[in-house]
């Protein structure tokens, strides 16, 4: 962020140092907290799209591949520490926290998803928009064994993030990027 922040304020040699020294460790420690459900301060689905036009570029295939793992393995990591403290901790303890922003009603609702489409809904979920994680605390619930877990989030959220990176170098085609 403050590598992106210098960019507007002028010093863009500063900001391309600290992109290329720290950028794959911020994207990974951002999606993280994404995975998690505990990221307030930026759009998720604009992570790896600036990832990409910052990091890598539209002829660095090597560099959008690291991208896309990096967001994997950092959004995976999140979701299973979410899973397991839903695993753990249970409805009633994830409920009575602050950090966790689903209400009661949606919950029941993502549980419902969880009971009539089983496992699947896992990566699929994670494959979507809007509902990116969403079962990832019905999982806990209903016992999920932890490396299935792993393996279907991971799925859903490489489709997610490939269809994302696509689409940042669709619009830098475009030249809509061209600012950065």
């Amino acid at each position: 962020m403050v590598g992106v922040g210098l960019f507007f304020l002028g010093n863009e040699g500063l900001a391309r140092a600290w992109l290329d020294q720290y950028g794959l460790l911020a994207l990974f420690s951002i999606l993280i907290l994404e995975g998690a459900m505990l990221l307030y301060f930026a759009p998720s689905e604009s992570l790896v799209p600036i990832g990409v036009s910052l990091l890598a570029g539209p002829d660095d295939y090597f560099g959008i591949a690291t991208v896309i793992g990096v967001a994997v393995v950092g959004a995976t990591i999140g979701q299973y520490a979410l899973f397991s403290l839903a695993k753990r901790g249970g409805r009633e303890y994830l409920l009575s926290k602050s950090w966790f922003r689903v209400e009661e009603r949606q919950l029941d609702r993502f549980d419902g998803w969880f009971q009539r489409w089983g496992r699947v809904v896992v990566p699929v979920s994670n494959a979507l928009l809007f509902t990116r994680g969403m079962l990832t605390v019905p999982a806990g619930f209903a016992d999920m064994r932890d490396w299935e877990f792993v393996v279907l989030s991971a799925l859903g959220t490489l489709i997610f993030q490939s269809w994302l990176a696509a689409a940042a170098l669709y619009v830098i085609d475009l030249g809509l990027l061209d600012f950065l």
